[in-house]
């Protein structure tokens, strides 16, 4: 089993002028043997204050995981140069393009195809110490700050996103997430219980 981390909760809101704001949840998973984080966002100083509250380097990280490829969730790659970057179907080394399926390569992690906000979105799936089985579904659920709205089934299946693909696949990879999670981490927002498990 893995330990789970939520090292910035995302956000998401519009600030003076029309600006908008915007970072996604980033976590780390880990055991002994390795350390993944995923979605490093844009906010690369709530990044260090984060590792540096965990007593944590870049350096020490053997993985980033991407979950889908909106700029805001990878932005904050530039900061590791030299780990290798993994989506859900591929590990990228430099130029070479290693391809697997089903387990983050070296991991137990399960990798879910969650289809609907983007096309490409994969989730993970982890057995943890703290939770049960948390489901790391960034933007399969999102909320901007303020907005969530996370405690029935029936809001989270209908919950709009301005910004998807596909609704008939976004709804069906809302039902996959919500047959199978303890805990369920959303983009935007705070992790949350599923509530088919209150």
């Amino acid at each position: 089993m893995y330990k789970f981390k939520i090292l910035i909760e995302g956000y998401a809101r519009t600030g003076a002028n029309g600006v908008y704001f915007a970072s996604p949840t980033s976590s780390l998973i880990y055991d002994e043997k390795v350390k993944v984080l995923v979605d490093p966002g844009t906010n690369a100083d709530a990044l260090r204050s984060s590792f540096e509250r965990e007593e944590m380097e870049f350096k020490d990280i053997d993985i980033v995981f991407l979950t889908h490829y909106h700029p805001d969730h990878f932005l904050n790659i530039r900061l590791f140069p030299n780990v290798d970057l993994y989506d859900g179907t591929t590990r990228w080394h430099g130029d070479q393009e290693h391809f697997y399926e089903g387990r983050l390569p070296g991991t137990d992690i399960e990798l879910v195809p969650t289809p609907g906000h983007t096309m490409e979105q994969t989730s993970l799936v982890i057995e943890t110490v703290e939770y049960g089985i948390v489901f790391v579904c960034q933007d399969v659920f999102w909320w901007e700050d303020g907005k969530q709205k996370s405690d029935n089934v029936n809001d989270l299946l209908n919950n709009p996103d301005p910004f998807m693909a596909s609704w008939k696949d976004l709804q069906n990879s809302r039902k996959i997430v919500l047959d199978r999670a303890d805990w369920i981490v959303p983009g935007h927002g705070k992790m949350f219980r599923n509530p088919r498990r209150n």
